[in-house]
């Protein structure tokens, strides 16, 4: 009778495991051995109050980077005032999830405190006492979380489309070309072990392309490092070409550095730059620009979808050199595009909706093999 009861016991339990549903991977693990799969995060979830938001972070993501709590004009808003208490917060939540921790950014013109580039009068300060800025910045930034933050966006956005240096940055204005080399030597000399990394938008334009491909060849004939090139993706339905972001990709990797997939968003409006100009002050020409106020039309989401599904297959195919693909942000709702270019658009360009509910293509990523 006991050999019986087990039998039916053990018949019972194989039943029970047959029917239970198989888990869904999480992109996280979908992603293991290709590229981690990262998300910017705001000041709710780095505070902790987005509880369901932090939750699919936690479980989905495997990377994180700040939205904007890192940048100087943060950190810093008076001279030698730091302030890292959020800092240190997004910081904690990534080590507590054993994310790729990346910190952002270190030099950029734009989020720069005032102070940073004057005296005492307001006058524009000297290139010594700029340089000195910026490496002791670098060096307090860097410096905090040696060991913790695994790379740095070291140099954010210094090229034009056509390739010139920004000369309205303050960075070329006064220091010049040498401000790159120095911000990544600096950056070394805080954290030895840090990866280092260049980041700049519409790296698929040529004239950028080939800036970076030169800023690359230039520090490694410095004796420089740099590791890997962050591509801001900010792409739309209609730009760019896939073929030109691939062009991209080679050229950098070409140059013996790595690729990194950052700010990732696809907008679903129609683009701004695409509609004639002569009706720009009308009714007509906003309502155009925001045409998907009550959602996604069927046919749109499927084209959306797909579109981002051919990035990622993309990234795929480079899988050996891009080692970091980061959304920037979440869900919709919280996305910058928002209101962008013009305020009250209504823009879905993440790959969770405003209810924190998967899009198509995350169900896609998790069933990767």
């Amino acid at each position: 009778m006991k050999k019986i009861s087990l039998l039916m016991l053990a018949a019972g339990l194989m039943l029970a495991a047959a029917c239970t549903p198989k888990q869904q991977p999480t992109m996280r693990q979908a992603l293991e051995g290709k590229f981690v799969i990262g998300t910017a995060m705001n000041v709710p979830q780095i505070m902790g109050y987005d509880t369901v938001g932090n939750k699919i972070i936690a479980e989905q993501f495997s990377a994180v980077v700040a939205e904007n709590i890192m940048k100087s004009g943060e950190l810093v808003r008076e001279p030698g005032q730091y302030d890292f208490t959020m800092a240190d917060k997004f910081v904690e939540f990534g080590e507590a999830h054993d994310m790729f921790i990346t910190g952002h950014t270190l030099v950029w013109h734009s989020q720069l405190p005032r102070w940073f580039t004057r005296d005492d009068e307001g006058n524009q300060v000297t290139r010594e006492v700029l340089i000195e800025r910026m490496r002791d910045h670098i060096h307090t930034v860097v410096g905090r979380y040696k060991g913790r933050i695994k790379g740095w966006d070291v140099i954010n956005e210094t090229f034009e489309d056509n390739g010139d240096l920004r000369y309205f940055s303050p960075f070329v204005r006064i220091i010049g070309e040498d401000f790159i080399p120095l911000a990544f030597q600096f950056a070394h000399e805080a954290d030895p072990d840090a990866e280092l990394y260049y980041n700049d938008y519409s790296m698929f334009l040529p004239g950028r392309r080939d800036a970076v491909v030169k800023m690359i060849r230039s520090l490694k004939e410095k004796g420089i490092r740099i590791d890997a090139v962050g591509m801001q993706a900010h792409y739309g339905m209609d730009y760019p070409e896939i073929s030109e972001v691939e062009k991209s990709i080679q050229a950098f990797i070409a140059e013996g550095v790595n690729v990194m997939i950052t700010e990732f968003d696809l907008s679903a409006l129609p683009s701004a730059e695409s509609q004639s100009a002569n009706i720009s002050d009308t009714e007509e020409y906003q309502a155009s620009l925001n045409p998907y106020v009550d959602g996604l039309p069927e046919d749109v989401s499927a084209a959306w979808n797909a579109r981002m599904q051919d990035f990622f297959e993309l990234f795929l195919k480079y899988q050996d050199n891009i080692t970091r693909v980061t959304m920037w942000g979440l869900t919709d709702g919280e996305s910058w595009k928002n209101g962008f270019p013009i305020r009250g658009r209504t823009d879905y360009p993440l790959l969770y909706d405003r209810n924190h509910q998967p899009k198509p293509v995350v169900e896609w990523i998790q069933n990767l093999k």
